[in-house]
């Protein structure tokens, strides 16, 4: 692999933007044999001429002008990073790069990201949203500033990371009005043999669920199982079935899809957390999700 001498290309991008070597060198503290030196080893590395004289001036060629146009975008760039890493604002948004497990709900997302978007300093958030475990795959390699998901990051798992809980809540059971009336009396007894629409086996809330089941002896009678929640939601509204939802987002759920209460059980519990690589929360951004949760956790 070739690799690009930045050193070499600073000293370029300093005579192109002064048009002197003299000025530059003076810039630099280095004498103009020095510099001019390290410009000749770049064009040699690069292959092509970089200067042409004009006058007493050194005028970039048009190759000389290409390459001092991504030697602009390159400092500036690093301009920029030394500026982030000092808390200093840069004048452009400032990005948050979040992975959100696709077990978490939309609407829960929004809410826990919501904080971001309310700091003074302009942000960019950019969302993917996976697996949990390829999410913090990419969080490993740094491709990712946070994960939100449903839980906790396992003792198994190989990468070093940590959960800053954002959010805690019951769980309410949600149903068109016809249903919901024929299954809120009696609630949670009503669910025995009721039709219920639930998260997939193996999800975070599927276990906590058929806990909760078997502790109260309901045996449901399940017609759908799903990884997406938003797509449980849709047969949830064409009445399906009763659906589980966070206690957070129940009235928002409510009034989109149409739906009524059934019951509320807050003896199961929703939990959402940040998963970072570091201990202490250093994106500013991050860190007004994370206080804006534990605010509301406390409160």
């Amino acid at each position: 692999m070739e690799w690009l001498n930045y050193h070499h290309l600073l000293y370029f991008w300093l005579v192109a933007k002064e048009g002197s070597l003299a000025r530059a060198s003076a810039a630099l503290r280095l004498a103009p044999s020095t510099v001019s030196g390290q410009i000749r080893a770049l064009e040699q590395a690069l292959g092509e001429k970089l200067f042409a004289r004009s006058g007493r001036r050194l005028v970039p060629t048009e190759i000389g002008r290409v390459v001092f146009r991504y030697a602009q975008e390159i400092f500036a760039l690093g301009g920029e990073l030394q500026d982030v890493l000092k808390g200093r604002s840069t004048g452009r948004p400032l990005r948050l790069m979040v992975g959100v497990a696709d077990v978490v709900p939309k609407r829960v997302a929004r809410r826990l990201l919501a904080p971001a978007l309310e700091l003074d300093e302009p942000v960019r958030i950019l969302c993917r949203e996976d697996k949990p475990d390829r999410l913090l795959a990419e969080l490993a390699v740094h491709d990712l500033d946070i994960v939100i998901a449903d839980a906790p990051v396992g003792p198994s798992t190989r990468i070093r990371a940590f959960s800053h809980l954002l959010a805690e809540c019951g769980v309410v059971f949600c149903a068109v009005p016809k249903l919901a009336a024929a299954h809120r009396r009696g609630f949670p007894a009503s669910l025995d043999g009721a039709p219920l629409l639930l998260p997939a086996e193996g999800s975070t809330l599927r276990r906590s669920l058929d806990q909760w089941f078997a502790l109260h002896s309901i045996q449901p009678r399940v017609v759908g199982e799903f990884d997406d929640s938003a797509l449980l939601k849709v047969f949830g509204q064409a009445g399906h079935g009763i659906f589980p939802v966070p206690a957070m987002i129940a009235d928002e759920v409510q009034r989109q899809y149409q739906v009524r209460r059934v019951g509320r059980a807050d003896r199961v519990r929703e939990r959402f957390y940040a998963i970072s690589v570091d201990r202490k929360l250093k994106h500013p951004a991050v860190i007004a999700i994370s206080e804006a949760a534990r605010r509301k956790l406390v409160g």
